[in-house]
């Protein structure tokens, strides 16, 4: 497999941050990198022009991440609330996902792209929950989410659980007399 040097144009996750050379496979960044302008071949004459760029490519990661600080500090003055139907133990019917996040955000009047909320799975359970948010490569907030039954009703998994026996409710349904003398 051939490798090829190339120079980043943008931070990428899991490869590297702006203006560092790294080692990526030849169909990766003829493919991937280099038509989105998220990298540049690493030859001489880009390493001086990048060189060139390093003072402004600096003040303008200052400004991100300065930005970055802003939107947190008011973030975290702030709880979102889903309300969604619950079934039987507390669990959802539906999730709550990242979309459903950056839509509430956008609602409070953050824009926030779905895909630096770093939810590894839906939620489906209700509860209050810490859901990371990356801002910025180096700022990450802990936004906190509750998740709420229908008309805003916490309910109580603990006392559900001790009513039943730790069982659901649904599955102590009674049986009828008349059922069970017609399986005789």
């Amino acid at each position: 497999m051939s490798h090829k040097q190339v120079l980043l144009r943008e931070d990428i996750d899991n490869l590297g941050a702006r203006g560092e050379i790294v080692r990526v496979k030849a169909g990766y960044a003829r493919n991937y990198l280099l038509p989105r302008n998220l990298a540049v071949e690493a030859t001489s004459n880009n390493l001086r022009q990048i060189e060139g760029e390093r003072a402004a490519l600096a003040k303008r990661e200052a400004k991100d991440r300065s930005s970055a600080e802003l939107q947190a500090e008011a973030l975290r003055k702030l709880t979102l609330k889903f309300e969604r139907r619950v079934g039987e133990a507390g669990v959802l019917y539906g999730s709550v996902t990242s979309m459903d996040i950056a839509h509430e955000l956008k609602e409070q009047g953050f824009e926030i792209d779905r895909r630096r909320i770093v939810l590894r799975e839906p939620i489906k359970r209700f509860g209050s929950y810490e859901v990371p948010i990356r801002l910025h490569r180096e700022v990450t907030v802990q936004m906190p989410v509750s998740v709420l039954g229908e008309g805003g009703i916490e309910i109580d998994v603990t006392a559900l659980d001790a009513e039943t026996g730790g069982e659901s409710p649904a599955k102590e349904a009674p049986v009828s007399e008349a059922a069970t003398e017609t399986n005789e």
